[in-house]
């Protein structure tokens, strides 16, 4: 996996903060871009991809070690 631009950790966020809090993060990044989110609530497995999908993000990866969930999500360059 490349090196992120942004990490957004939403460690300790619950629902439905760590989505609202990452609509401004991918915002921030440059078409391209590569975000990588940090989260421990479980409902970012469901959320997360929802998320990606209904603005066109691209969720390349998404894992859980030990408790917490990983994803990675390029914002689509603008044509």
């Amino acid at each position: 996996m490349d090196t992120p631009d942004v990490i957004f950790d939403a460690s300790g966020l619950m629902c439905p903060e760590p989505v609202m809090l990452l609509h401004g993060k991918v915002r921030e990044l440059p078409d391209g871009g590569l975000l990588k989110v940090i989260a421990t609530d479980p409902s970012t497995r469901r959320d997360i991809p929802k998320f990606c999908r209904f603005l066109g993000y691209e969720l390349l990866d998404q894992r859980e070690e030990q408790g917490t969930y990983l994803y990675w999500i390029r914002k689509a360059a603008q044509a």
